[in-house]
């Protein structure tokens, strides 16, 4: 066997590119039913031939060229890679390994990011300049301490104590800046809050909040440094689950319109009537249930969704790039962003970035941990909360939607056609058992109930793109397969498995009323109008405001 394994390794090493198929790159060792023998073999072979891969199946112990061996080698000596991979094997605590001398940053930069990126969990690496020389070290990280024997009290604590859910109040913050503060504040995840909802920015905003891992004493603590923030919490409480995205029933909105004149060459003695007229106008008929501009982000060069399409045609380099995109302007995320883009330096980048831009300063630190390829790319998004990554995919898919909106307005007009989408309704048929009904099912509608006016416009519900959704079987079905495949998209799963994301789908009715609407005009001094009403989950009090405007808010 040792001499089938010199032959074997000789070869390799003499004439690389000569072993190219699976057969010839692999070499067995043979069986070895004993696990403590095969232990001993792997270590044995990846000690006196660290180039090698050692490979189990079932019993049988495999070898062939190690891929990471390879690309240290290219990076630095084929020794110092042999004595680093000895180094990694070894675990000795508290061992330290160093390379060679390296004057080029750059080349440094590269050997970093490999270790981060290979052996991250294990090791990390910084460089030291002695007599004006920079090397890099590389350091066993340090085990975590045993946790101590928990009682059964401790245990039952625990369980009480897992979730605590709070009521937010916050203004001029984003949902997620907010969540950013909270979680360096108390030392967990942004991962660990759940929510039902993202909140506008520019208001004051009330939604519920349960936060992993921290107890309701815990979080009190820090009620006066998130006071300082612009938030405040109330109503703690201990529950036994998480919050789920979507999981609400629905939005109270109560607004104030400033400054507000009647159009044209109506009059202020006018306005009252006017008022009245858009109000009962969007009571009775409704609006169309467009996404919101907040859906697609405030920029003006590069928005959400742009960045969404990148990531379902799997461009994540160039995903990055778009995240990365500046505003005009030279305020400190701007100028931090243009440096990312200019130089490729995360470290620096990360330095210029503002405290409060969470995700930007996530996928920075991951950059500059991982390197700005196609692998330290895909750890940027991974850094971020998956409610962060998923909600560039959503926001292509309400794009598409709301084009497809429009689109089903203007060429099947103002009734239900045959091949639209309807829930399906009890009497139908379709849905028979208690579970069916929580799952409501979809209906296509036919010729005999186009003409008998069965279903009414605000029964219609138009899919959002995704990998579970039925799309109409009539001129808007064939819309939305050539709008995605003008985008790219004609073949599209829907996920992004690098990023462990995958979009479903879902249903939206096309029309939206607000419930509860009351009002209230004043005409003295500078004209305003206060508003109070109820839309369902999902729906932009920013679309509704619009069309009692008889304005596009957007």
């Amino acid at each position: 066997m040792n001499e089938e394994l010199e032959h074997f390794t000789n070869k390799m090493r003499a004439n690389p590119n000569e072993i190219c198929d699976q057969e010839k790159a692999e070499l067995s060792l043979g069986t070895y039913p004993d696990k403590h023998l095969r232990a001993v073999v792997h270590r044995a072979v990846r000690y006196n031939f660290p180039f090698l891969q050692t490979l189990t199946d079932q019993s049988e112990i495999r070898v062939r060229e190690d891929p990471d061996f390879k690309e240290l080698a290219s990076l630095a000596s084929e020794g110092e890679a042999e004595e680093f991979f000895r180094f990694i094997d070894a675990k000795v605590p508290g061992s330290v390994f160093t390379f060679l001398p390296d004057d080029s940053k750059e080349h440094r930069t590269s050997v970093h990011h490999f270790v981060s990126r290979r052996f991250g969990k294990l090791v990390e690496t910084k460089s030291f300049t002695d007599q004006q020389k920079t090397s890099i070290t590389v350091r066993l990280r340090e085990r975590s301490k045993q946790p101590k024997k928990r009682t059964i009290a401790d245990c039952q604590e625990e369980e009480v104590t897992l979730y605590t859910a709070f009521t937010l109040r916050k203004e001029n913050l984003e949902t997620l800046e907010a969540i950013s503060y909270m979680a360096a504040a108390l030392g967990v995840l942004p991962s660990d809050f759940t929510y039902a909802g993202i909140k506008d920015k520019r208001a004051i905003t009330y939604q519920a909040m349960v936060v992993k891992k921290i107890s309701p004493e815990r979080l009190l603590e820090k009620v006066s440094e998130f006071e300082r923030r612009g938030m405040q919490i109330s109503h703690v409480r201990p529950v036994s689950e998480p919050l789920k995205l979507g999981r609400l029933q629905g939005n109270h909105f109560d607004l104030v319109i400033r400054d507000l004149k009647p159009h044209g060459k109506h009059g202020l003695a006018e306005l009252h009537q006017l008022v009245k007229e858009a109000v009962e106008n969007v009571k009775t008929r409704g609006f169309v249930n467009y996404y919101g501009p907040q859906r697609f982000g405030s920029g003006s060069c590069v928005q959400a969704d742009q960045i969404g399409l990148a990531l379902l045609k799997e461009k994540i380099e160039a995903s990055v790039k778009l995240f990365f995109t500046p505003e005009d302007g030279d305020d400190l995320q701007n100028k931090a962003k243009r440096h990312f883009l200019l130089t490729g330096n995360a470290k620096e980048s990360l330095a210029l970035m503002p405290a409060y831009k969470a995700r930007e300063r996530l996928m920075l630190r991951a950059l500059h941990r991982y390197g700005s390829g196609q692998e330290g790319c895909i750890r940027g998004w991974l850094s971020l909360p998956h409610s962060m990554r998923v909600f560039y995919l959503h926001s292509y898919c309400s794009r598409v939607w709301n084009e497809a909106a429009k689109y089903r307005l203007q060429k099947l007009g103002l009734k239900t056609v045959h091949g639209d989408l309807v829930w399906a309704r009890c009497e139908t048929g379709l849905k028979t058992t208690t579970e069916e009904l929580n799952a409501p099912q979809v209906h296509v509608v036919t010729s005999e109930e186009e003409k008998d006016d069965v279903f009414s416009l605000d029964q219609v519900i138009l899919p959002m793109p995704g990998n579970s959704v039925k799309y109409p079987e009539n001129l808007l079905g064939q819309w939305y397969q050539d709008r995605l495949a003008q985008d790219g998209l004609g073949s599209c799963r829907f996920r992004v498995t690098p990023l462990k994301l995958n979009v479903p789908g879902c249903y939206r009715p096309l029309l939206a009323k607000p419930q509860n609407i009351t009002y209230s005009l004043r005409t003295a001094e500078e004209p305003s109008l206060s508003l109070t009403f109820d839309l369902d989950a999902s729906c932009y009090a920013t679309v509704c405001l619009g069309e009692i405007m008889n304005r596009n808010l957007s």
